[in-house]
């Protein structure tokens, strides 16, 4: 392997974005934002790295064993960098924005770096789009951030656009009460992240009958939504169960052709969420486009908060590739006012610095037209 191919290599999960790619990406960030602050979401920036004791405190626990760490040279202390973006944002608001009124709706944008990727997310390191809706606990207020997100998607052109709704605390409502052993707890656990009818009829105990109802529910709200609703559960359950089917309902209402499923058992990946949570696909489209839910931001826990995160690698392989723009190549000598005339008109210009060979290094350039005689003219016309 020659010097510079090793020079090019890069660690596993991370890459370059090259062209078109990266100004494609850009765009499909700002658009995003862009609706965000159309529905009164204020943008806000949190720094790359932070201390550790405040980047994991809180819901940031759940992201401890994601987070790369690093002694800081200035301050002697550990810091880490951000494995996403939600943790920093809630402590923004139950910092700095503490006093201001509730709720809060704020929006942002940036880049987020794990240890390890997935086997459906293998990139360590990816955008974040997102927004939080802060001292709000209600299900409009689900809704509300569910079918911003969903507005944000199909504005960028995603199709075959569904979700899939979540209640990890319901399995937790279900549990409790229950005699188990720490090995068969685990076991229960694992025969429902597998969906594993048999073996949660085996370790269950009094609970199986309704945990396997809540298994065999899964599927499309159309399929769901009457088993849900027939569930002998406790009051605290049932209290749980409500709660989602309160935000089905105003979604259903506000986007009918939105397609929705629902899986009450899924609990991985929200290790910190309190109640409803939520998940974004598009059909033929490797890995999820976004994902959120609701949980309690702060250190100390205490502001119940709904928020969403959209994955920007994840949104490109949903879109079709990027239009490349026309791009005209300026001889030596154009004038400043007839380039700028050109740009105010879509084109890219791209100036010659020498006089020799133009249409040569038009075409070098991506070029597909020339400014010859006052106007573009294609190259080889």
């Amino acid at each position: 392997m020659s010097d510079k191919s090793k020079k090019a290599l890069l660690p596993a999960g991370l890459r370059d974005v090259l062209s078109p790619d990266a100004a494609f990406e850009a765009a499909v960030v700002e658009k995003t934002v862009s609706v965000f602050a159309a529905n009164g979401f204020d943008r806000v920036k949190p720094p790359l790295i932070e201390f550790e004791d405040s980047l994991l405190s809180g819901s940031g626990a759940a992201t401890a064993k994601q987070t790369f760490r690093l002694m800081d040279p200035v301050s002697h202390q550990m810091m880490g960098l951000r494995p996403d973006l939600t943790v920093q944002v809630g402590r923004i608001a139950t910092t700095r924005l503490a006093n201001l009124p509730r709720p809060l709706r704020l929006s942002y944008a940036g880049q987020v770096l794990r240890v390890k990727g997935s086997q459906l997310r293998p990139e360590r390191q990816y955008g974040q789009v997102g927004a939080e809706l802060i001292g709000a606990q209600s299900a409009e207020g689900d809704a509300e951030v569910i079918l911003m997100a969903a507005e944000a998607l199909s504005d960028l052109g995603v199709e075959g656009l569904s979700i899939d709704l979540g209640l990890p605390t319901l399995v937790m409502a279900i549990k409790e009460g229950l005699s188990l052993s720490a090995d068969d707890e685990s076991r229960l656990d694992l025969a429902l992240e597998r969906k594993d009818v048999a073996e949660v009829a085996a370790v269950g105990g009094d609970a199986a009958p309704v945990l396997v109802q809540l298994i065999e529910a899964c599927g499309s709200v159309e399929h769901a939504l009457a088993p849900l609703r027939k569930l002998e559960v406790s009051p605290k359950a049932r209290t749980e169960i409500d709660s989602l089917l309160a935000v089905i309902d105003i979604i259903r209402q506000a986007a009918p052709d939105l397609s929705i499923t629902i899986d009450p058992v899924e609990r991985r990946g929200y290790e910190y969420h309190t109640g409803v949570t939520f998940t974004f696909f598009a059909l033929g489209v490797r890995g999820e486009l976004g994902r959120g839910g609701r949980y309690r931001a702060g250190a100390d826990g205490k502001e119940p908060a709904t928020g969403v995160s959209l994955f920007t690698d994840s949104i490109l392989r949903a879109l079709p590739a990027p239009q490349q723009p026309d791009r005209i190549f300026l001889p030596l000598g154009t004038s400043v006012e007839a380039a700028r005339a050109l740009r105010n008109d879509g084109w890219v210009t791209v100036a010659a610095l020498s006089a020799d060979e133009e249409e040569a290094r038009a075409r070098d350039q991506k070029c597909t037209h020339i400014f010859k005689d006052g106007s573009p003219r294609p190259l080889g016309s």
